[in-house]
């Protein structure tokens, strides 16, 4: 019996304590939210209120009307969806490269790849930019989306992945005469749905949410993506937060329609450990 009370004390503490990290996770969020349907004087006031009197969608129209948000949404989507194809594609190939096909160097080439990971972006982001800028990309999609593709994570998420798969599985597809092609689209890819949805909304969220490359070669109205844009429209003007959380807010729709359509995947990806046979 004092085993079992001991127990639920300690189950006590655990959930009490991971409520107490929920809360602080959520509650800027919450207070995100509240301030975007708030009127401009109820920002700041002391004591805060959570719940405004009335929900009212002037910030939200305002901010349409202040910047061109719709452009930069647009923008944001377009790079980020393609961001995001091309990357899942290139790391599903090279991690499968990588764990299953056999080639000289390739332990020493997938070293290099992990070593690249950890050089950071400022350290490569001028020389980066200068050929981005050679090749006449500034200020269009190719030099939005392209340095954004394929990243050494990526690879090395998938590889470790697929060193999980059974060589039998494999193998017996190369008996039936199966090419590298056919067994990567009709074996492979089905059986690591898992892994691209990991991988699929890591890069979103890092896409979706990149300021530094865009705002580098980014120039007009037109080009620029939603993190760019808000930045800017924060410091062009006096800083009106009611509109700056509605815009965040808006910001937030695509990252969680992607969780909500991913998150099964998801799941089974990150606390996937083994294979049953």
């Amino acid at each position: 019996m004092g085993e079992f009370r001991k127990k639920k004390i300690q189950l006590f503490f655990i959930y009490l304590f991971l409520s107490a990290g929920l809360i602080l996770n959520l509650a800027p969020l919450a207070w995100m939210l509240s301030t975007s349907f708030k009127p401009g004087s109820e920002v700041f006031r002391f004591p805060p209120k959570w719940i405004p009197d009335s929900l009212e969608l002037v910030n939200y129209k305002k901010v349409f009307s202040m910047i061109p948000f719709e452009r930069y949404y647009l923008n944001s989507i377009l790079s980020a969806l393609l961001i995001t194809f091309i990357t899942v594609l290139l790391c599903m190939m090279a991690g499968y490269a990588f764990a299953k096909m056999k080639f000289p160097g390739r332990n020493i080439l997938f070293m290099f790849f992990l070593i690249t990971l950890m050089i950071p972006f400022q350290a490569t982001m001028i020389p980066l930019f200068r050929m981005v800028s050679s090749f006449g990309w500034i200020d269009t999609f190719q030099g939005l989306i392209i340095p954004q593709i394929s990243t050494a994570f990526g690879i090395f998420l998938v590889r470790q992945f697929m060193l999980s798969m059974p060589d039998a599985i494999l193998e017996a597809a190369q008996i039936d005469g199966c090419s590298e092609m056919r067994k990567f689209w009709h074996i492979v890819v089905p059986m690591n749905g898992s892994v691209m949805a990991t991988l699929a909304i890591f890069t979103f969220n890092t896409a979706w949410n990149n300021l530094l490359w865009p705002l580098l070669v980014t120039n007009s109205e037109k080009m620029r993506t939603l993190p760019v844009g808000m930045a800017l429209f924060k410091s062009s003007r006096d800083i009106d937060w009611t509109a700056i959380m509605a815009g965040s807010v808006m910001s937030l729709i695509p990252m969680i329609i992607l969780f909500l359509l991913m998150q099964k995947q998801f799941i089974r990806g990150i606390t996937a450990g083994a294979v049953k046979e």
